[in-house]
Protein backbone atom coordinates (compact mmCIF):
# COMPACT_ATOMS: atom_id res chain seq x y z
CA UNK A 1 0.00 0.00 0.00
CA UNK A 2 0.92 3.83 -0.56
CA UNK A 3 0.11 7.14 0.85
CA UNK A 4 -0.51 10.68 0.86
CA UNK A 5 -0.46 12.79 3.66
CA UNK A 6 -2.28 15.96 2.82
CA UNK A 7 -1.90 18.88 5.27
CA UNK A 8 -5.29 19.72 3.77
CA UNK A 9 -7.55 17.60 2.40
CA UNK A 10 -10.53 18.59 -0.03
CA UNK A 11 -12.44 15.40 -1.01
CA UNK A 12 -14.52 16.85 -3.24
CA UNK A 13 -17.92 16.27 -1.15
CA UNK A 14 -19.28 19.56 -0.64
CA UNK A 15 -18.04 21.36 3.04
CA UNK A 16 -15.75 18.13 3.73
CA UNK A 17 -12.42 19.52 4.13
CA UNK A 18 -9.55 17.45 6.45
CA UNK A 19 -6.36 18.53 7.83
CA UNK A 20 -3.32 16.04 8.78
CA UNK A 21 -4.56 12.67 7.50
CA UNK A 22 -3.30 9.94 5.02
CA UNK A 23 -4.84 8.47 1.82
CA UNK A 24 -4.09 5.21 1.40
CA UNK A 25 -4.39 3.26 -1.30
CA UNK A 26 -3.31 -0.14 -3.17
CA UNK A 27 -1.83 -1.79 -6.02
CA UNK A 28 -5.10 -1.85 -7.37
CA UNK A 29 -5.26 1.69 -7.87
CA UNK A 30 -8.43 2.21 -5.33
CA UNK A 31 -8.85 3.74 -1.94
CA UNK A 32 -8.20 1.83 1.18
CA UNK A 33 -9.64 4.64 2.58
CA UNK A 34 -8.65 8.14 4.73
CA UNK A 35 -6.66 7.88 8.55
CA UNK A 36 -5.64 10.56 10.84
CA UNK A 37 -2.80 8.10 11.48
CA UNK A 38 -0.27 6.61 9.15
CA UNK A 39 -1.70 3.06 8.52
CA UNK A 40 0.32 0.34 8.85
CA UNK A 41 1.40 -1.72 5.70
CA UNK A 42 2.26 1.28 4.21
CA UNK A 43 5.03 1.64 1.65
CA UNK A 44 5.61 4.73 0.94
CA UNK A 45 4.34 7.99 1.99
CA UNK A 46 4.03 11.48 -0.35
CA UNK A 47 3.97 15.03 1.41
CA UNK A 48 1.74 17.62 -0.32
CA UNK A 49 0.70 20.76 1.26
CA UNK A 50 -2.91 20.55 -0.53
CA UNK A 51 -4.57 17.38 -2.18
CA UNK A 52 -7.71 17.55 -4.27
CA UNK A 53 -9.40 15.06 -6.44
CA UNK A 54 -8.38 14.68 -10.04
CA UNK A 55 -10.52 17.20 -12.29
CA UNK A 56 -13.35 15.93 -14.69
CA UNK A 57 -14.23 18.17 -17.81
CA UNK A 58 -17.91 16.69 -18.65
CA UNK A 59 -17.98 18.55 -22.28
CA UNK A 60 -15.09 19.05 -24.20
CA UNK A 61 -13.68 18.80 -27.90
CA UNK A 62 -9.85 17.92 -26.73
CA UNK A 63 -8.51 15.38 -28.96
CA UNK A 64 -10.93 16.11 -32.07
CA UNK A 65 -9.65 20.40 -32.94
CA UNK A 66 -6.24 19.68 -32.08
CA UNK A 67 -3.42 21.86 -30.63
CA UNK A 68 -1.00 23.06 -33.37
CA UNK A 69 -3.64 21.78 -36.16
CA UNK A 70 -5.32 23.86 -39.36
CA UNK A 71 -8.96 24.03 -38.34
CA UNK A 72 -9.51 22.31 -41.20
CA UNK A 73 -7.96 19.17 -39.96
CA UNK A 74 -10.34 19.17 -36.95
CA UNK A 75 -13.07 16.00 -36.43
CA UNK A 76 -15.15 17.94 -34.31
CA UNK A 77 -18.10 17.97 -36.82
CA UNK A 78 -19.15 15.32 -39.57
CA UNK A 79 -20.25 17.79 -42.57
CA UNK A 80 -21.96 15.30 -44.88
CA UNK A 81 -25.34 15.34 -42.65
CA UNK A 82 -27.37 16.70 -40.16
CA UNK A 83 -28.79 13.35 -38.19
CA UNK A 84 -25.69 11.16 -37.17
CA UNK A 85 -26.74 9.18 -34.08
CA UNK A 86 -24.14 6.70 -35.17
CA UNK A 87 -21.13 8.78 -35.48
CA UNK A 88 -19.06 8.15 -32.44
CA UNK A 89 -16.42 11.13 -30.90
CA UNK A 90 -14.24 7.93 -29.73
CA UNK A 91 -12.86 7.31 -33.41
CA UNK A 92 -11.73 10.93 -34.24
CA UNK A 93 -9.83 11.47 -30.99
CA UNK A 94 -6.08 11.68 -31.50
CA UNK A 95 -4.35 11.46 -27.80
CA UNK A 96 -1.02 12.76 -29.20
CA UNK A 97 -2.67 16.04 -29.18
CA UNK A 98 -0.65 18.13 -26.94
CA UNK A 99 -3.12 19.55 -24.50
CA UNK A 100 -3.98 16.15 -23.10
CA UNK A 101 -0.34 16.84 -21.47
CA UNK A 102 -1.02 20.29 -20.49
CA UNK A 103 -4.37 19.06 -19.13
CA UNK A 104 -2.83 16.22 -17.30
CA UNK A 105 -0.01 18.70 -15.41
CA UNK A 106 -3.04 21.17 -14.71
CA UNK A 107 -4.63 18.16 -13.04
CA UNK A 108 -7.39 17.06 -15.06
CA UNK A 109 -7.18 13.93 -16.05
CA UNK A 110 -10.84 12.79 -17.39
CA UNK A 111 -12.92 14.06 -19.98
CA UNK A 112 -15.96 13.92 -21.53
CA UNK A 113 -15.38 14.41 -25.82
CA UNK A 114 -18.22 15.02 -27.49
CA UNK A 115 -19.17 16.11 -31.22
CA UNK A 116 -19.69 19.54 -31.83
CA UNK A 117 -23.04 21.36 -32.31
CA UNK A 118 -22.99 21.83 -35.73
CA UNK A 119 -25.43 18.71 -36.57
CA UNK A 120 -28.74 18.28 -34.97
CA UNK A 121 -27.98 15.22 -33.99
CA UNK A 122 -23.51 15.05 -33.49
CA UNK A 123 -23.12 11.39 -32.30
CA UNK A 124 -22.06 9.78 -29.09
CA UNK A 125 -20.20 10.85 -26.55
CA UNK A 126 -17.30 9.33 -24.67
CA UNK A 127 -15.32 9.44 -21.33
CA UNK A 128 -11.74 9.21 -21.40
CA UNK A 129 -8.17 9.00 -19.58
CA UNK A 130 -6.36 12.06 -20.95
CA UNK A 131 -3.22 9.80 -19.62
CA UNK A 132 -4.17 7.04 -22.00
CA UNK A 133 -1.89 5.93 -24.53
CA UNK A 134 -4.18 5.28 -27.02
CA UNK A 135 -8.13 5.37 -27.22
CA UNK A 136 -8.65 1.93 -26.15
CA UNK A 137 -6.41 2.53 -23.30
CA UNK A 138 -7.81 5.97 -22.58
CA UNK A 139 -11.58 4.50 -23.13
CA UNK A 140 -13.72 4.27 -19.98
CA UNK A 141 -17.59 4.13 -21.49
CA UNK A 142 -19.94 5.68 -23.53
CA UNK A 143 -21.88 9.21 -22.29
CA UNK A 144 -24.91 9.90 -24.16
CA UNK A 145 -25.89 11.01 -27.40
CA UNK A 146 -25.08 14.98 -28.44
CA UNK A 147 -27.69 17.11 -29.79
CA UNK A 148 -28.62 20.54 -30.66
CA UNK A 149 -30.58 23.00 -30.56
CA UNK A 150 -30.61 27.19 -31.35
CA UNK A 151 -28.12 28.99 -34.03
CA UNK A 152 -25.29 26.40 -34.37
CA UNK A 153 -27.18 23.60 -36.64
CA UNK A 154 -28.81 26.06 -38.72
CA UNK A 155 -25.80 28.22 -39.58
CA UNK A 156 -24.27 25.05 -41.89
CA UNK A 157 -26.81 25.18 -44.67
CA UNK A 158 -23.62 24.82 -47.43
CA UNK A 159 -22.85 21.52 -45.95
CA UNK A 160 -24.21 18.49 -47.38
CA UNK A 161 -28.16 16.94 -45.75
CA UNK A 162 -31.15 18.06 -44.48
CA UNK A 163 -30.20 21.42 -43.33
CA UNK A 164 -32.49 23.87 -41.15
CA UNK A 165 -33.15 27.61 -41.27
CA UNK A 166 -34.73 27.99 -38.22
CA UNK A 167 -34.82 26.50 -34.49
CA UNK A 168 -38.19 25.33 -35.46
CA UNK A 169 -36.96 23.60 -38.68
CA UNK A 170 -34.54 21.94 -35.55
CA UNK A 171 -37.24 20.86 -33.59
CA UNK A 172 -38.78 19.60 -36.59
CA UNK A 173 -36.06 17.39 -37.49
CA UNK A 174 -35.53 16.35 -34.13
CA UNK A 175 -39.14 15.28 -33.46
CA UNK A 176 -38.95 13.54 -36.94
CA UNK A 177 -36.21 11.02 -35.62
CA UNK A 178 -37.63 10.73 -32.51
CA UNK A 179 -41.30 9.75 -33.49
CA UNK A 180 -39.34 7.69 -36.18
CA UNK A 181 -37.78 5.74 -33.81
CA UNK A 182 -40.52 5.76 -31.21
CA UNK A 183 -43.02 4.22 -33.68
CA UNK A 184 -40.39 1.48 -34.34
CA UNK A 185 -39.62 0.58 -31.24
CA UNK A 186 -43.64 0.26 -30.25
CA UNK A 187 -43.87 -2.50 -33.34
CA UNK A 188 -40.88 -3.86 -32.29
CA UNK A 189 -41.91 -4.30 -28.50
CA UNK A 190 -44.97 -5.89 -30.09
CA UNK A 191 -43.65 -7.98 -32.00
CA UNK A 192 -44.84 -7.09 -34.94
CA UNK A 193 -41.32 -5.84 -36.70
CA UNK A 194 -38.05 -7.70 -36.12
CA UNK A 195 -34.92 -6.03 -34.58
CA UNK A 196 -33.18 -6.72 -36.96
CA UNK A 197 -35.46 -5.09 -39.90
CA UNK A 198 -34.71 -1.78 -38.01
CA UNK A 199 -32.31 0.77 -39.71
CA UNK A 200 -29.49 0.79 -37.95
CA UNK A 201 -29.38 4.79 -37.28
CA UNK A 202 -32.92 4.43 -36.02
CA UNK A 203 -31.73 1.42 -33.82
CA UNK A 204 -29.15 3.64 -31.85
CA UNK A 205 -31.91 6.04 -30.37
CA UNK A 206 -33.87 3.14 -29.29
CA UNK A 207 -31.88 3.27 -25.71
CA UNK A 208 -32.43 7.43 -25.56
CA UNK A 209 -36.20 6.31 -26.04
CA UNK A 210 -36.06 4.21 -23.16
CA UNK A 211 -34.48 6.54 -20.82
CA UNK A 212 -31.30 3.91 -21.16
CA UNK A 213 -28.75 6.89 -22.63
CA UNK A 214 -28.81 10.42 -21.99
CA UNK A 215 -29.40 13.48 -24.63
CA UNK A 216 -26.65 15.54 -24.24
CA UNK A 217 -27.88 18.68 -25.66
CA UNK A 218 -26.31 22.27 -26.61
CA UNK A 219 -28.40 24.92 -25.66
CA UNK A 220 -28.18 28.59 -24.80
CA UNK A 221 -31.36 30.56 -24.46
CA UNK A 222 -34.22 30.32 -21.88
CA UNK A 223 -36.84 29.70 -24.53
CA UNK A 224 -35.01 26.97 -26.23
CA UNK A 225 -34.08 25.63 -22.72
CA UNK A 226 -37.98 25.88 -22.10
CA UNK A 227 -38.58 24.27 -25.50
CA UNK A 228 -36.51 21.46 -24.68
CA UNK A 229 -38.42 20.61 -21.26
CA UNK A 230 -41.29 20.33 -23.13
CA UNK A 231 -39.58 17.67 -25.42
CA UNK A 232 -38.29 15.88 -22.53
CA UNK A 233 -41.79 15.34 -21.33
CA UNK A 234 -43.24 14.49 -24.61
CA UNK A 235 -41.22 12.05 -25.19
CA UNK A 236 -39.61 10.88 -21.71
CA UNK A 237 -36.06 11.44 -22.23
CA UNK A 238 -33.22 11.51 -20.26
CA UNK A 239 -31.46 14.79 -21.00
CA UNK A 240 -28.99 17.42 -20.08
CA UNK A 241 -28.35 20.54 -20.67
CA UNK A 242 -24.64 21.37 -22.41
CA UNK A 243 -24.16 25.44 -21.75
CA UNK A 244 -26.97 27.49 -20.90
CA UNK A 245 -25.07 30.47 -21.57
CA UNK A 246 -27.50 32.37 -22.66
CA UNK A 247 -29.86 31.75 -19.65
CA UNK A 248 -30.61 34.93 -17.46
CA UNK A 249 -34.05 34.27 -15.40
CA UNK A 250 -33.78 32.22 -12.48
CA UNK A 251 -36.98 30.61 -13.31
CA UNK A 252 -35.48 28.78 -15.99
CA UNK A 253 -32.74 27.43 -13.54
CA UNK A 254 -35.54 26.61 -11.53
CA UNK A 255 -38.04 24.90 -13.74
CA UNK A 256 -34.19 22.49 -14.22
CA UNK A 257 -33.83 21.80 -10.68
CA UNK A 258 -37.73 20.74 -10.44
CA UNK A 259 -37.39 18.59 -13.30
CA UNK A 260 -34.26 17.24 -12.20
CA UNK A 261 -32.33 18.06 -15.15
CA UNK A 262 -29.09 18.55 -14.65
CA UNK A 263 -26.48 21.54 -16.07
CA UNK A 264 -23.44 21.14 -17.60
CA UNK A 265 -22.68 25.05 -16.99
CA UNK A 266 -20.14 27.32 -19.41
CA UNK A 267 -17.64 27.87 -20.84
CA UNK A 268 -17.14 31.18 -18.33
CA UNK A 269 -14.57 32.43 -19.99
CA UNK A 270 -15.15 32.63 -23.75
CA UNK A 271 -15.66 35.20 -26.02
CA UNK A 272 -19.58 36.34 -26.76
CA UNK A 273 -19.31 35.40 -30.50
CA UNK A 274 -22.67 34.93 -31.47
CA UNK A 275 -26.42 36.66 -31.15
CA UNK A 276 -27.44 33.73 -28.98
CA UNK A 277 -25.12 34.61 -26.23
CA UNK A 278 -25.51 38.23 -25.96
CA UNK A 279 -27.01 37.66 -22.51
CA UNK A 280 -23.91 36.14 -21.90
CA UNK A 281 -22.17 37.42 -18.35
CA UNK A 282 -20.06 35.57 -15.16
CA UNK A 283 -22.90 37.48 -13.46
CA UNK A 284 -25.67 34.79 -14.29
CA UNK A 285 -23.79 32.16 -12.24
CA UNK A 286 -25.92 34.35 -9.52
CA UNK A 287 -29.16 32.90 -10.95
CA UNK A 288 -27.93 29.51 -11.23
CA UNK A 289 -26.16 29.54 -7.29
CA UNK A 290 -29.88 30.48 -6.34
CA UNK A 291 -32.03 28.05 -8.15
CA UNK A 292 -29.54 24.99 -7.76
CA UNK A 293 -30.32 22.43 -9.98
CA UNK A 294 -27.33 19.88 -10.18
CA UNK A 295 -24.35 21.86 -12.33
CA UNK A 296 -21.24 20.89 -13.09
CA UNK A 297 -18.70 23.16 -15.06
CA UNK A 298 -17.15 22.57 -18.60
CA UNK A 299 -14.36 23.97 -20.21
CA UNK A 300 -15.32 23.37 -24.11
CA UNK A 301 -11.88 23.02 -25.36
CA UNK A 302 -10.67 24.57 -27.14
CA UNK A 303 -13.09 27.51 -26.46
CA UNK A 304 -11.71 27.85 -23.29
CA UNK A 305 -8.36 25.67 -22.88
CA UNK A 306 -9.45 22.56 -20.53
CA UNK A 307 -5.78 23.22 -18.61
CA UNK A 308 -7.57 26.31 -17.34
CA UNK A 309 -11.12 24.53 -16.21
CA UNK A 310 -10.14 25.18 -12.73
CA UNK A 311 -9.80 29.00 -13.05
CA UNK A 312 -12.95 29.21 -13.83
CA UNK A 313 -14.02 28.45 -10.00
CA UNK A 314 -12.82 31.69 -8.80
CA UNK A 315 -16.45 33.42 -10.21
CA UNK A 316 -18.31 30.98 -7.95
CA UNK A 317 -15.66 32.13 -4.68
CA UNK A 318 -16.64 35.51 -5.83
CA UNK A 319 -20.25 35.09 -5.56
CA UNK A 320 -19.96 33.39 -1.85
CA UNK A 321 -19.49 30.10 -2.32
CA UNK A 322 -17.03 28.08 -0.16
CA UNK A 323 -13.72 26.76 -1.66
CA UNK A 324 -14.55 22.66 -0.63
CA UNK A 325 -17.82 23.36 -2.87
CA UNK A 326 -16.17 24.79 -5.77
CA UNK A 327 -14.00 21.92 -6.09
CA UNK A 328 -16.82 20.03 -6.17
CA UNK A 329 -18.48 21.47 -9.32
CA UNK A 330 -15.04 20.21 -11.16
CA UNK A 331 -15.17 16.90 -9.40
CA UNK A 332 -18.22 15.20 -7.84
CA UNK A 333 -21.08 16.87 -9.43
CA UNK A 334 -19.06 16.54 -12.76
CA UNK A 335 -18.59 12.75 -12.11
CA UNK A 336 -22.18 12.68 -11.08
CA UNK A 337 -23.53 13.98 -14.22
CA UNK A 338 -21.57 11.77 -16.33
CA UNK A 339 -22.65 8.80 -13.90
CA UNK A 340 -18.92 7.61 -12.83
CA UNK A 341 -19.73 9.06 -9.68
CA UNK A 342 -18.98 5.45 -8.38
CA UNK A 343 -15.75 5.27 -9.58
CA UNK A 344 -14.17 9.51 -9.44
CA UNK A 345 -15.13 12.92 -8.10
CA UNK A 346 -14.36 12.14 -4.85
CA UNK A 347 -11.29 10.88 -2.57
CA UNK A 348 -12.98 8.08 -0.50
CA UNK A 349 -12.85 4.67 0.37
CA UNK A 350 -13.06 1.96 -3.05
CA UNK A 351 -12.59 4.98 -5.26
CA UNK A 352 -10.15 5.32 -7.63
CA UNK A 353 -6.92 6.99 -6.35
CA UNK A 354 -6.89 9.82 -8.68
CA UNK A 355 -5.34 12.38 -6.92
CA UNK A 356 -3.60 16.09 -7.35
CA UNK A 357 -0.69 17.26 -5.25
CA UNK A 358 -0.36 21.05 -4.34
CA UNK A 359 2.10 22.92 -3.50
CA UNK A 360 -0.09 24.73 -1.60
CA UNK A 361 -3.62 26.41 -1.76
CA UNK A 362 -4.82 26.33 -5.15
CA UNK A 363 -6.88 29.23 -4.67
CA UNK A 364 -3.42 31.11 -4.43
CA UNK A 365 -1.87 31.68 -7.98
CA UNK A 366 1.08 30.58 -6.87
CA UNK A 367 0.07 26.95 -5.99
CA UNK A 368 0.57 24.95 -8.60
CA UNK A 369 0.54 20.59 -8.43
CA UNK A 370 3.32 18.89 -8.04
CA UNK A 371 2.76 15.38 -8.73
CA UNK A 372 -0.19 13.68 -10.44
CA UNK A 373 -1.78 10.75 -9.19
CA UNK A 374 -3.84 8.54 -11.75
CA UNK A 375 -5.53 5.35 -10.51
CA UNK A 376 -2.82 4.55 -7.89
CA UNK A 377 0.38 5.35 -10.20
CA UNK A 378 2.14 8.90 -10.13
CA UNK A 379 1.99 9.80 -14.00
CA UNK A 380 3.73 13.53 -13.50
CA UNK A 381 6.12 15.24 -11.32
CA UNK A 382 6.92 18.81 -11.72
CA UNK A 383 11.04 18.11 -10.98
CA UNK A 384 11.14 15.99 -13.80
CA UNK A 385 8.07 16.57 -15.57
CA UNK A 386 7.76 12.96 -16.05
CA UNK A 387 4.57 11.25 -17.35
CA UNK A 388 4.17 7.57 -16.77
Amino acid sequence: MWAVRAGVLYTGVPGEVLRNVYVVYGGDGLIRGVFRRRPRGVEEVLEAGVVTPAFIDPHSHIGLVRHGEHPEEGEVNERFESVLPMADALYSIHLDDPSFRESVEHGVLYSCVLPGSANIIGGRGVVVRNYGADVEDAYMGHAGIKVALGFNPRTKRSWSGNRPHTNMGVVAILKKWLEKARDTLRLVEKGKKELEEVDPEVRSLFPALRGEETLRVHVHKDDEIVGLLMLRREFNLKVTVEHAGDAHRRETFEKLGREGVPVVYGPIDSFAYKTELRHESWRNLKLLLEARPLFGLMSDHPVVLQRNLFLQLRFFLRLGMSRSEAISIITLNNAKILGIDDKLGSIEKGKLASLVLWSGDPFNLESRPTRIIAEGKVIWEEESGHRG
